[in-house]
């Protein structure tokens, strides 16, 4: 992408509306702009962003066995009423009359429809256990909405449920998507520790969200250095096998970790004080058994190998997937703005002419870009080099390629790392081999 055709308005000034690091940075660097109040439009390089760290979500998710489905924005109130939940849930539910005097709701979350789309389809134990996800935008409408995509009202969420026979089941299930959310956070580049989080009148320890570590999080964590040294994805962790999981499980459960609000001193105590760790950190996910809870009160039941009516027993799953944007800036800027992790950045590399318009210059450019066009963003534009550096630490490139008169007459560029500052003078095959790419 040409920086001088691109729709990617970056700013100077902080916006005064903007409180916390991502949401000036998101307006700075132009990846959204907001339409309404905690409602935005997202701009061509916050896109990207957002479909990065989807796929990567969705990557894993599927390694899980889990299948993706679409369910719809606006949902009936006839679900919602038949759960009980449909008066309960508040004023953050949108509610929408159509035309017919139909009551409709813009959907704040999905374990209504869901269990009726699986009791349309599934009759017998023998089509058990399964798991469905989708990646959906989602209206909450909050009475404040602050901190941009951090609490905003329209958000984009992946949800997953599982359908399984009994406990036993849904235990599986449960540890299966706990161990594909460990795996999905380290390829997004950032730490997660899961957290034991409440369950309400359902009891039990099958509740966790997932905080990952940003030094202006909302809640200060405490936990065991044993959660930094495991490498989820290389780990041998078989997805699909039980007794992996239960390994597994067992790994994430032994070791000390709480927000401050369940934070045990006599337990922390015993953590040895070489492994104890304290952050603050950003609720990015959430995943929770509720057994029967809506296939019992839907009246949704499969026969089971005794010919008897069993209510399938439940969980679900999600990720904040818009709301992860603004987390992993919260985790990792800098004053000239955001660090991106290589795995979720808009552009791989930021190609810097200092020059426009310099035959040699220019002819050094269009090769870097003939090469890196699916993931770079070339600086075009007319502008002092000042405002060219400035514009991509704000953009958080991870890598500059910086191209000049005199570097380019010799065939060298120079290659700056955005996360360390490491600049180092290369030829231009050497560059492109550096940041992954073969020259064509």
């Amino acid at each position: 992408m040409r920086l001088s055709r691109s729709l990617i308005p970056t700013l100077k000034e902080v916006p005064a509306e903007a409180q916390i690091a991502s949401h000036r940075l998101m307006l700075r660097a132009g990846l959204v702009r907001q339409t309404a109040a905690g409602i935005y439009a997202w701009l061509p390089a916050g896109l990207r962003v957002l479909n990065n760290i989807a796929d990567i979500v969705r990557t894993e998710q599927d390694a899980a066995g889990a299948q993706e489905v679409l369910m719809p924005t606006i949902q009936p109130a006839t679900l919602w009423q038949e759960s009980g939940r449909y008066e309960d849930y508040g004023r953050e539910m949108l509610r929408i009359r159509d035309r017919h005097e139909r009551d409709l709701l813009y959907g704040p979350t999905n374990e209504e429809m869901i269990t009726d789309l699986y009791r349309q389809s599934i009759r017998s134990y023998k089509e058990l256990p399964q798991i469905a996800y989708h990646i959906q935008w989602k209206f909450r409408d909050e009475v404040r909405p602050r901190f941009g995509v951090m609490r905003g009202r329209e958000f984009l969420m992946k949800d997953a449920y599982s359908f399984d026979m009994d406990y036993a089941g849904a235990v599986v299930s449960y540890r299966r998507m706990m161990l594909a959310y460990m795996r999905t956070f380290q390829r997004l580049g950032v730490k997660a520790i899961p957290m034991v989080a409440d369950t309400g009148p359902i009891g039990g320890e099958l509740s966790h969200e997932f905080i990952i570590l940003a030094p202006t999080g909302e809640s200060q964590v405490f936990y065991d250095a044993a959660f930094e040294e495991v490498d989820y994805s290389a780990a041998n962790f078989d997805i699909a096998n039980p007794d992996d999981l239960a390994r597994f499980f067992e790994t994430m459960t032994t070791h000390y970790a709480a927000t401050d609000e369940k934070h045990d001193l006599e337990a922390w105590d015993k953590v040895s004080p070489d492994r104890r760790r304290e952050g603050r950190g950003i609720e990015v996910g959430h995943i929770f058994y509720f057994g029967t809870k809506y296939s019992a009160a839907m009246n949704f039941a499969v026969t089971g190998a005794d010919g008897q009516k069993i209510n399938p027993e439940m969980g679900s799953y999600g990720i904040g997937v818009s709301r992860m944007v603004g987390a992993l800036i919260e985790a990792s800027h800098d004053e000239a703005g955001i660090i991106w992790p290589d795995s979720v950045a808009p552009f791989k590399a930021g190609i810097l002419n200092l020059k426009q318009g310099d035959a040699t210059t220019d002819a050094v450019c269009e090769t870097l870009y003939g090469n890196l066009r699916a993931v770079a963003l070339y600086d075009d534009r007319s502008e002092r080099a000042g405002v060219k550096f400035a514009d991509a630490d704000l953009m958080g490139h991870p890598w500059q390629i910086v191209v000049g008169p005199r570097g380019a007459a010799s065939g060298q560029v120079e290659l700056k790392r955005r996360a360390t500052g490491e600049r180092v003078e290369l030829s231009v095959e050497d560059a492109l081999s550096r940041i992954g790419v073969t020259n064509a």
